[in-house]
């Protein structure tokens, strides 16, 4: 007997799977991620499996998901456009390769092709005597929609064929099946345009590429900048080549597109032992790639290993942790900097994405709430780059069932219950209260941090445990702490205490440009308190500068010009001055004589800015560089020194690549302009 619970499941899940699958494939409109669309459905085939007897001819498991829509002619394909199975870990790829050898010895001697596995839309593309008649999207596997017209708007697809005209024409039919996408590149310039004309954005690359080759208006469809890339061959009246590699090398000469990153493993195990690189090579492509594509290039072998259910016995899908991934927005908590800035961030359901399980992300600001119409309830798309803080995206608002709630910026700070303030054409919105415990902690976390005093073992934790206990108010009473007021703290016995009093002294050592960025000051960060130190001695002259002395100094502007005078007026401020200078945390440093004509880091090299910078506008990066002696190009050619690259940096860092520019993040950058 099969219980009652499990055949409720099974019915549940079905419904679900159905339901997402619609939305996918018709609508263009998923509300959940293909990580959690591959769990559904892979707790359904290990359901199947157990209890055979509940496997059904219209279970999700023995089909092609998908459907048509209406105003689209219907298309039957002249073979089933399959899917593949999917692997998540190396041990499934060798049972899969040692089922295959069980089935035909052959299998043992076999050698691989792997491609990227594009996340876009997959079409099928009709040939007779060499021209295009007709294109299809896959729809259910049996019928797809005729979408003729956009597709011949893409411009990498062959109208007519072979390309060289030299050639004589191919006689008869030609069906390939290739990918439709966006890159990442010419996505972002397509919801800049659209945000700009005050239109609604997309929220990735492959729902932009599948909902603009199914517009009526073709001219539409023309103006999104559609890409292709093919990599089968379905029906060909020609005789073909007899492997997957030497398959897409003729696709290429007839003058289709094939991914460039292909590669040719002579085992199995080479295939495995590469992962690392595919992990890595992913991450590098210019478009969304969620995984790689392992096939046995012998195209015999692969036909009589024949079918399992509805996927191909001699290629598979492997698919590395997901980087973008749906869940439910519970809350938005707001946190408060070490300048009082808010921010405000997101408190999710937990989510598995790229191995890690996220349950909070950045929301950026309060406008990017706004603008995105991001409401409490909402199930959101997260995305993780690397090691970048997860980030919201935006909602899912076909989701929405009409319970979210609007979240309105908070009128007092969550801290201290003090008025927060808004400057008048600023984003940030800040807390009055130079009191504000919270301000307090991470004022002084940036200030034992690693590129301010560099206090070794004095973490956040022993920061709040510091504060909570009433030893330390500001940056001044570190310097004041003594063994018995640390040992009285949770966690402190005598060897820990005496080694952190001894990092404190220590850290009395450090040069004046360190003290400087640790004080906090809005706008100054570690190059420009560098910078400070090469024309103030000490913090007394430094706290005696005028705003039209600071602006004499290359690269400082009037913002951060008063924001260093105001800091300096603060009577609070002065105290901690006055008390670091007694306390003997008092460094000096040598001025720069203004005739000095100085060899800036930078001179005589070329720099190119691509992608988001984790800390810094690339107009800051760009100005930062020009004032170091640098110049800084819109595009990368031989003459380029750098490519500064951030996240998402499009299709300027595979020009780089091919040019053996190299390539520098942030940190590097920051690293050529004050070398440790």
């Amino acid at each position: 007997m099969i219980p009652v619970e499990i055949c409720q499941e099974v019915e549940k899940l079905r419904k679900e799977i159905n339901y997402h699958n619609y939305r996918y494939h018709v609508l263009d409109a998923p509300v959940i991620s293909d990580q959690e669309y591959d769990r559904l459905l892979f707790r359904l085939k290990k359901i199947e499996e157990q209890y055979p007897e509940l496997r059904t001819p219209d279970s999700p498991t023995q089909r092609i998901g998908g459907g048509i829509l209406d105003k689209f002619l219907k298309v039957q394909h002249p073979v089933p456009i399959l899917s593949l199975s999917n692997a998540f870990e190396p041990q499934e790829l060798t049972a899969w390769f040692e089922r295959l050898v069980r089935i035909d010895e052959r299998v043992e001697n076999a050698d691989f092709v792997v491609e990227p596995k594009i996340d876009g839309l997959t079409v099928v593309l009709h040939y007779q005597d060499g021209i295009f008649t007709l294109g299809a999207t896959r729809g259910d596997g049996q019928f797809g929609e005729d979408i003729t017209a956009n597709l011949r708007t893409i411009k990498t697809l062959p109208l007519r064929i072979p390309i060289n005209p030299d050639e004589k024409p191919l006689q008869g039919r030609l069906i390939v099946r290739g990918e439709a996408f966006i890159t990442l590149h010419d996505f972002d310039l397509l919801n800049k345009r659209l945000e700009e004309a005050g239109e609604r954005t997309y929220l990735n690359p492959r729902n932009t590429a599948s909902g603009s080759l199914r517009q009526l208006d073709t001219s539409l469809t023309a103006s999104r900048n559609i890409s292709l890339l093919v990599y089968s061959i379905l029906v060909s009246d020609n005789p073909i080549p007899p492997t997957q590699w030497q398959i897409l090398k003729y696709l290429n000469k007839l003058g289709f597109p094939i991914s460039p990153d292909i590669k040719h493993y002579s085992s199995i195990s080479d295939v495995i032992s590469d992962m690392e690189y595919w992990q890595n090579k992913l991450n590098e492509l210019p478009y969304e790639a969620d995984g790689i594509v392992i096939k046995i290039n012998d195209i015999q072998l692969a036909a009589d290993l024949g079918f399992v259910g509805k996927d191909p016995r001699s290629a598979i899908a492997f698919k590395f942790p997901a980087k973008e991934v749906s869940t439910i927005l519970r809350d938005i908590g707001v946190k408060v900097g070490r300048t009082g800035v808010l921010t405000p961030y997101a408190i999710l359901d937990p989510v598995e994405i790229g191995g890690v399980v996220v349950k909070q992300a950045t929301l950026h600001n309060f406008d990017f709430i706004a603008e995105k119409d991001i409401r409490i309830g909402d199930r959101v798309l997260v995305k993780r780059s690397g090691m970048v803080i997860p980030y919201v995206i935006g909602p899912v608002v076909d989701a929405r069932d009409g319970d979210e709630i609007i979240f309105e910026p908070p009128v007092v700070c969550p801290e201290c219950n003090q008025p927060v303030r808004r400057n008048a054409g600023e984003v940030a919105w800040f807390c009055n209260n130079p009191s504000c415990p919270a301000q307090r902690i991470r004022w002084l976390e940036h200030f034992v941090s690693r590129s301010a005093m560099d206090i070794v073992g004095l973490g956040v934790k022993i920061v709040v445990q510091l504060v909570d206990a009433g030893l330390v108010k500001n940056i001044s009473d570190l310097y004041a702490l003594k063994k018995e007021d640390l040992i009285r703290l949770e966690g402190f016995a005598d060897k820990k205490a005496e080694n952190l009093i001894a990092a404190i002294n220590q850290s009395k050592k450090q040069p004046l440009s360190r003290l400087i960025n640790g004080l906090g000051i809005p706008g100054v960060g570690e190059v420009m308190a560098a910078d400070l130190a090469k024309h103030y001695s000490d913090l007394d002259s430094l706290s005696r500068a005028t705003l039209e002395d600071l602006l004499k100094i290359e690269g400082i502007g009037p913002n951060i010009s008063k924001g260093i005078v105001e800091w300096f007026q603060n009577p609070v401020n002065q105290e901690v001055v006055r008390l670091l200078k007694e306390r003997g945390v008092w460094p000096e440093s040598v001025v720069q004589s203004a005739k000095t004509d100085q060899i800036k880091p930078l001179s005589g090299l070329t720099f190119v800015i691509t992608g988001t910078l984790p800390d810094y506008p690339r107009e800051t990066i760009k100005e930062l560089i020009e004032r170091n002696g640098g110049k800084v190009t819109d595009s990368v050619s031989k003459k380029t020194s750098y490519l500064v690259a951030g996240e998402n940096p499009g299709s300027k860092i595979e020009k780089a690549r091919q040019l053996d520019v190299p390539i520098l993040d942030q940190n590097s950058l920051l690293r050529l302009i004050r070398p440790e």
